[in-house]
């Protein structure tokens, strides 16, 4: 009997390790280097938030990133279904105070009403990358394209109306999906330079290596960087275990 209770104990205090986990607020500070990246540009940094889900975003968090950043890119699975609609509104509203803010859309976006979430988006000035690309340019000319497609999951993504809105003239492309499963689609010749993902959650609950998904991270495959975030929130169970939660100050520059 005390053995049972031994167990019992332990386990409810793993449990509560586990919830707590999953309440953190972190930001991950990276700088990624390219060699193709415009120096007209100087340093670019991108605040990135990924698979917010049921969270509430901290103010403290926010105040933390805020005036760090050059522009904003929520990674999709803003919401999901149950969610208040005033409870988006609010994170947004916390969210765009960072900067210009940009979203894509995530395959847990569409258990909402997706037009009532559009309509919000669009109402609060954040512009939404739904297979398509927007540019940010230099003095000198130089350009930068910023492409987002919509969820691969619930099959909307059109990877090749994205590439075609951003055309040639890019000296360096962002691709911003919510799923990193993208990545087998996308071939050399898209000159991708940098992709940006979420979706995974890092595995959410992982026991030393082993997990439902690799942990976030970069990694570099075929000329591109590939980013992914363990993101905000939880999915399913409001748990983390061995893949803590986190947003990201990324830098871009030069390594020339």
């Amino acid at each position: 009997m005390l053995y049972f209770f031994g167990i019992l104990f332990i386990g409810v205090l793993l449990l509560l390790y586990m919830w707590l986990e999953a309440r953190i607020d972190r930001v991950v500070t990276n700088t990624l280097t390219f060699s193709d990246f415009p120096k007209g540009f100087g340093k670019i940094t991108i605040f990135f938030i990924s698979d917010i889900h049921r969270r509430v975003v901290s103010e403290k968090l926010i105040n933390e990133v805020k005036g760090k950043a050059d522009i904003v890119i929520i990674g999709g699975d803003l919401t999901e279904k149950g969610v208040p609609f005033a409870r988006v509104k609010k994170n947004l509203q916390l969210i765009k105070t960072v900067g210009p803010t940009y979203f894509v859309w995530g395959n847990n976006d569409y258990e909402v009403d997706y037009h009532e979430l559009d309509s919000l988006l669009l109402s609060m000035g954040i512009k939404i990358l739904d297979n398509t690309a927007m540019f940010f340019e230099t003095g000198e000319g130089e350009k930068l394209a910023l492409l987002g497609i919509d969820d691969l999951k619930v099959g909307r993504t059109r990877l090749d109306l994205a590439l075609l809105d951003a055309g040639d003239e890019a000296n360096f492309k962002i691709l911003v999906s919510h799923n990193p499963e993208i990545i087998s689609e996308l071939k050399p010749e898209n000159k991708i330079n940098l992709l940006l993902s979420g979706h995974t959650h890092g595995g959410q609950i992982r026991f030393w290596k082993f997990g439902l998904y690799p942990k976030g991270g970069v990694e570099h495959k075929n000329g591109m960087t590939i980013f992914i975030s363990n993101g905000y929130g939880t999915s399913g169970i409001p748990l983390r275990f061995g893949a803590p939660p986190e947003t990201h100050l990324i830098t871009l520059q030069s390594s020339q």
